[in-house]
């Protein structure tokens, strides 16, 4: 794999001639690095994007926008690093692969809280509506060090929308377009004296189309429809200069169709979120931030005419964390406790009721030194199921010049058995112990008038990493969870961007990887080793245009221990927007333009879940200012 790196470098090388609360915080001392974007998800603490050591890529409002009528998982795929798999078409269940690793070693936040199952340890990204985000920050770096459990792969943060600027508005959106697909949002912010609040609301409808192609079952031949409505809501106090209390409020409620033998297949999933934040500026240096948060996660499946399944998350969520401003840096100290409760029935008769609670401390230090950037963080995890976990992180940058900077990283990190690894009747192992992981990666970013690029490489290895078994289960069992050894995932990624003239602008990324089982040498199910974006941008006055070619190499996926090959395919997609006035908006999004016939997932040896085909989607957007 090493030499393949060192032969992408080569042919590539001429290409390159914590919560809302703590970023609108530091904004108000931002003076010198006006010009930068703040982060708050790379280190717990406010900081310019330039210092941040990790692989980090922040998606504006701007770019959410451009995908109206998509899903969130549309958006992510476009990504550096970034793959996806769904179950079908929108709505079904989908699995996000940070630079190779599952989707269960990701950890999902909506403004700073956990939302997900603690029994397959994902998030439905498939049911959070691109009309309640304002913004996303991606961590595709190992970060237990700050966030505990799961952070193998990285965080993915979604913020929802807020107003910054002091001033009410109210905005609207409705759109509709292929499958039957209609949508509608709308939202107000207001602002008095030391108080604003606001809310939104989200709805989304569509027949969609049938979750497996190719069944041989009538049941499965179907639409498979999907709706969702979502709301958020927010409101912040300034009681005294430097006190602020932050509420907010958060859920998703998701309906779909799938397949599985039975025509009345149905799953509901509803995600909420709610608590509050309280900060204190103790001093001019010193920033106290306690939060509480409540995330649920509740899944209720129609399996067949006689059996009925739910499946229920609560995780309760408390840190109080201390930012010290020194010269050149800032020192965070922080306790962090995740108390976790799932009860499971079947038939409305209870399976599972377990509880597990985590209490972490965690230590960190960002430091700027003229060109030299540091960062360093040290967690010590007790959880009442699976014991003690030390993670630490240390990251370096140095900037040479006004184009070129070289940043370092090393972290390590761990992930929990879920409760169905460890727990489920006929496939969990109550003696799985946790997967741990050391990562290291190292950065070259070159940025010169209108051409940015940066070039990443990454070396992930992945101890006691578990796996679900088709076949060789103990006690005769079809399924079960194991720690089936090591795995390494070895990789490249290059993004680029270049402004051709004040109109036009270039983009794209490439990631080279190779995610293997070392025992084996089998790649890791549904990742590819070839995947990538192109984005051409236009911008004239009231017109806005974009095209976006997606592209990835084949992909191997498993029905029992039988190797499958999922073919490469590239899709062509355009967005062209029309400015009315400063308040209305139009909006038409192509995907899919060539209807390409692709597979990201098999369901079978013999059946493929389906993807969509050519479609469009309109729009109406409205803001009042």
């Amino acid at each position: 794999m090493t030499k393949n790196i060192i032969k992408a470098l080569i042919a590539i090388y001429p290409a390159m001639a914590l919560s809302e609360e703590l970023f609108l915080q530091h904004k108000k001392h931002q003076t010198a690095l006006s010009l930068d974007e703040i982060t708050v998800t790379a280190s717990r603490t406010p900081q310019s994007t330039k210092t941040v050591t990790g692989d980090l890529t922040i998606i504006d409002h701007e770019a959410i926008e451009k995908l109206q009528g998509g899903s969130l998982t549309d958006l992510l795929r476009l990504q550096p690093g970034v793959q996806i798999s769904t179950n079908g078409g929108i709505g079904t269940g989908s699995s996000v692969y940070l630079r190779g690793t599952s989707e269960n070693q990701l950890v999902v936040l909506i403004d700073g809280v956990r939302v997900g199952s603690a029994t397959t340890g994902t998030t439905a990204l498939e049911n959070l509506p691109l009309a309640l985000i304002d913004r996303i920050e991606i961590l595709r770096s190992p970060a237990s060090s700050l966030y505990g459990s799961d952070a193998i792969g990285g965080v993915i943060q979604i913020f929802t929308k807020r107003q910054s600027s002091g001033h009410n508005r109210v905005y609207a959106n409705v759109g509709a377009g292929s499958y039957d697909t209609y949508t509608g949002s709308a939202g107000a912010d207001v602002s008095y004296k030391q108080l604003t609040a606001g809310m939104q609301v989200s709805s989304y409808d569509t027949r969609g189309i049938s979750a497996k192609k190719n069944s041989p079952l009538l049941a499965d031949r179907d639409r498979d429809g999907y709706r969702n409505l979502s709301g958020s809501a927010y409101a912040k106090l300034e009681f005294a200069p430097g006190q602020t209390l932050n509420l907010q409020y958060f859920e998703s409620d998701g309906h779909n169709k799938y397949d599985s033998g039975f025509s009345g297949n149905t799953l509901d999933r509803y995600q909420q979120s709610y608590g509050g934040t309280l900060s204190n500026q103790l001093t001019d240096r010193w920033t106290s931030i306690l939060n509480y948060n409540i995330g649920l996660d509740r899944q209720f499946s129609v399996i067949s005419a006689a059996t009925r399944n739910s499946f229920d998350t609560e995780q309760a969520q408390l840190s109080w964390q201390h930012n010290y401003r020194l010269d050149h840096g800032t020192i965070t100290a922080a306790y962090d406790r995740l108390e976790q409760d799932v009860v499971t029935k079947s038939n409305s008769v209870q399976t599972l009721d377990r509880s597990r609670s985590n209490d972490a401390f965690i230590l960190g230090y960002i430091g700027h030194y003229g060109p030299h950037n540091t960062q360093l963080s040290l967690r010590e995890d007790h959880n009442t199921q699976f014991g003690n976990a030390t993670t630490g992180g240390l990251g370096y940058g140095y900037q040479f010049n006004h184009q070129w900077r070289l940043s370092a990283q090393y972290g390590s990190a761990f992930r929990a058995p879920t409760f169905n690894q460890l727990y489920a009747a006929s496939f969990g192992d109550s003696t799985l112990v946790a997967e741990k992981s050391d990562n290291v990666e190292m950065s070259l970013n070159y940025q010169k008038n209108a051409f940015q690029a940066k070039l990443t490489v990454f070396d992930n290895h992945i101890r006691n990493f578990i796996q679900t078994l088709r076949a060789g289960c103990p006690n005769g069992l079809s399924t079960c969870a194991a720690n089936a050894g090591k795995v390494e995932i070895q990789g490249v990624t290059l993004e680029t961007h270049f402004s051709i003239n004040p109109y036009w602008q270039l983009s794209g990324n490439l990631t080279i990887q190779s995610p293997r089982i070392e025992a084996t040498d089998a790649l890791l199910a549904r990742r590819a080793q070839r995947y990538g974006n192109l984005v051409l941008q236009y911008s004239d006055g009231p017109w806005d245009w974009s095209t976006e070619l997606t592209a990835s190499s084949k992909r191997d996926d498993y029905d029992r221990n039988l190797r499958l090959s999922l073919s490469g395919y590239a899709l062509l997609n355009s967005t062209l927007a029309y400015r009315i006035n400063p308040q209305w908006k139009l909006q038409a999004r192509a995907n899919n333009i060539l209807d390409k016939d692709y597979v990201l997932a098999a369901a079978s040896s013999t059946v493929d879940y389906n993807t969509m085909g050519a479609n469009v989607f309109f729009s109406l957007n409205y803001q009042m200012q």
